[in-house]
């Protein structure tokens, strides 16, 4: 099975904040979007060419706290820390495309598939990834790793007309996705055994993760980090 890239996620202190960041370097802003009221989120999305698109998300200030800690790391130390210097891109989502069924895969393999947990919002239905301790997915494979936000969630859609399709198309068309992490082979394990190794590639480097985005511009090519 091959999955396909569903969406690109970059976590902002707020959200103007975030649709400030994606504005500036891109040349259009996110709109719309919602609350998460599950997670205690809301978000801004941006629709690109080839069916991808761009989510602003952020702690919703005027959300009750989630009974469980918030999806993509957001409540963890290390998310908060880097977004204490602003807007970043955080993370990737891919999507599982039917007659495969998302649920029925992390039934099969819950070892190194994270829960499943179904979502709404308004007239949008799915089902996402999310350890239970709301952290970024990590491969379980002969050794541990943490993905630091390089492996993706998985996302499968229960309605027709989800973002990628119903999203206006910006004239942004993402070009690469990449990263680099120090146990870079390991995390490419990962992405094989799921069948999104297609979708990024990897840079095996010491230091810090980090995930990027080179996206066409109408000025050009830019890189969202």
């Amino acid at each position: 099975m091959k999955l396909v890239l569903d969406h690109l996620v970059v976590a902002a202190p707020d959200l103007d904040a975030g649709t400030g960041y994606v504005a500036e370097l891109l040349g259009i802003a996110p709109q719309g979007g919602g609350a998460h009221a599950a997670m205690g989120t809301h978000n801004r999305v941006l629709g690109m060419f080839g069916g991808v698109y761009l989510e602003v998300i952020a702690v919703d200030p005027a959300a009750s706290a989630p009974q469980r800690p918030r999806w993509f790391g957001l409540d963890t130390e290390a998310v908060q820390q880097r977004l204490r210097d602003g807007p970043f891109l955080l993370h990737w989502a891919a999507r599982v495309e039917r007659p495969a069924d998302l649920t029925l895969w992390q039934s099969q393999y819950p070892e190194r598939i994270a829960a499943v947990i179904p979502m709404e919002r308004g007239d949008l239905r799915w089902r996402i990834t999310v350890p239970e301790d709301g952290s970024l997915p990590s491969w379980q494979g002969e050794a541990d790793s943490a993905g630091d936000g390089l492996l993706p969630s998985l996302i499968q859609w229960d309605v027709a007309r989800y973002p990628g399709v119903s999203l206006p198309r910006q004239d942004l068309a993402l070009r690469r996705l990449s990263g680099r992490h120090p146990r870079a082979e390991l995390l490419r394990q990962g992405l094989a055994w799921l069948g999104a190794d297609h979708l990024i590639t990897l840079e095996q480097a010491d230091g810090p993760p980090e995930l990027f985005a080179e996206i066409d511009t109408p000025q050009g090519s830019r890189t969202l980090r």
